[in-house]
């Protein structure tokens, strides 16, 4: 089986219906998401930095450091 990722964009309801009557017709099983989704890049790229956090590889820095930045 293989995946892929459709994204419609209606402000109709009625056409969200007839798509997924369509598919329907077809036998095809899908399922539909109505939140935000991240490429899965960038998910792991988070998920990596996450755990070189955890790891104990990130920097601390202060506030008074954080607003010299922008002086």
């Amino acid at each position: 089986m293989q995946t892929i990722n459709i994204t419609a964009y209606t402000e109709d309801a009625s056409k969200i219906e007839a798509i997924k009557a369509v598919m329907k017709a077809l036998k095809i099983k899908f399922e539909i998401s109505t939140g935000k989704t991240y490429p899965p890049e960038f998910v792991e790229k988070i998920e990596r930095s996450r755990q070189d956090l955890m790891d104990g590889k990130g920097t601390v820095v202060t506030l008074e450091e954080l607003n010299d930045l922008w002086k």
